[in-house]
């Protein structure tokens, strides 16, 4: 692994500012393989040298992937001056500069969110060329008749013209259906199941791909995963479509 600068790896593995991280160096609060270091540019081999800030062994990781169950009210961003977002909710152990939302969910959508550092990883997730389906749950103010399901058999258009791609919808009762979409436009499980006259009281996002959300997370909590543990969602989706 090439060798790269102290201050950047300690800011990078921990919720500080390269000048923070600068400034901690020169008043001795780094060592390297169990000698003090006090050079911010001091070359280190992330991995492979022991790296120490402030008494605590860092646990060097290029890339972070965190699970979240995101609850209601909270934005999908990385930051924001007024409102909570889904960054805040990280604990301190888990925190570390760069985060940020894989996609969006809408602030009163609930559920399944990765919130990661690799801006690899989200394009893959996100890329059209992947088309990889999302679930969700929701609970509508009205029934799912035979001619909803129709609507969903096909491309809808939005009412101002943009036509989505088909989504597949499953009854679940009367008035709750899961359904999976492979696009992510403003709003559109909302916009679609206007088309067939129905508004959404509660939207949950269940799974990405074949990923499901744990069911041991309650809302706001969140837990790490290796990225292999990710894989499912990029495969699996073709057989996922199997019941709908």
């Amino acid at each position: 692994m090439p060798s790269e600068r102290l201050d950047k790896i300690i800011a990078s593995q921990l919720n500080i500012s390269r000048k923070d991280a600068r400034t901690g160096i020169r008043r001795g609060m780094a060592r390297v393989n169990g000698e003090a270091v006090k050079a911010p540019d001091f070359q280190v081999k992330p991995g492979e040298d022991i790296i120490e800030y402030a008494g605590e062994k860092l646990n060097y990781k290029k890339y972070i992937y965190i699970v979240m169950n995101k609850p209601a009210g909270v934005l999908s961003a990385s930051e924001d001056k007024n409102r909570q977002t889904v960054t805040d909710l990280v604990p301190d152990g888990l925190k570390r500069k760069g985060l940020f939302p894989v996609g969006r969910l809408d602030r009163d959508t609930t559920g399944l969110l990765i919130i990661t550092d690799d801006g690899d990883f989200a394009h893959r997730v996100l890329s059209p060329s992947k088309s990889i389906y999302k679930t969700y749950r929701a609970e509508l103010d009205g029934d799912i008749t035979e001619e909803t399901l129709g609507i969903f058999s096909r491309e809808i258009t939005l009412a101002d013209g943009t036509v989505c791609r088909r989504a597949y919808l499953k009854r679940l009762d009367r008035r709750t259906a899961e359904i999976k979409i492979c696009e992510g436009r403003y709003h559109q499980i909302k916009r679609m199941f206007g088309v067939a006259g129905l508004g959404v009281c509660r939207l949950e996002r269940l799974a990405i791909g074949d990923f499901r959300l744990p069911d041991n997370l309650k809302p706001g909590e969140c837990a790490e995963f290796h990225k292999n543990e990710l894989e499912p969602i990029f495969s699996g989706n073709a057989n996922s479509l199997d019941a709908y």
